[in-house]
């Protein structure tokens, strides 16, 4: 019988001084140094660290899939 795929999904948080677009791809470019075969990357949530009124960083929360491959 043929087998399908199976996929894990993670949460990853990005930070960037300059945007929240850069600070997705910095977790998505982080991700993939050690996870193989990722698929797709779906951005749940955005915010900004403050300081002193004002903004220090964006934070970019990801979820990331990727290729299960456990037994």
């Amino acid at each position: 019988m043929p087998q399908g795929s199976v996929y894990k999904v993670i949460e990853i948080i990005g930070t960037s001084t300059e945007s929240w677009e850069k600070a997705a791809a910095v977790a998505v470019q982080k991700a993939a140094k050690s996870l193989r075969d990722l698929r797709i990357a779906e951005v749940v949530e955005m915010d900004m660290q403050l300081e002193d009124g004002r903004v220090r960083a964006y934070r970019t929360k990801v979820k990331v899939s990727f290729k299960y491959e456990g037994e």
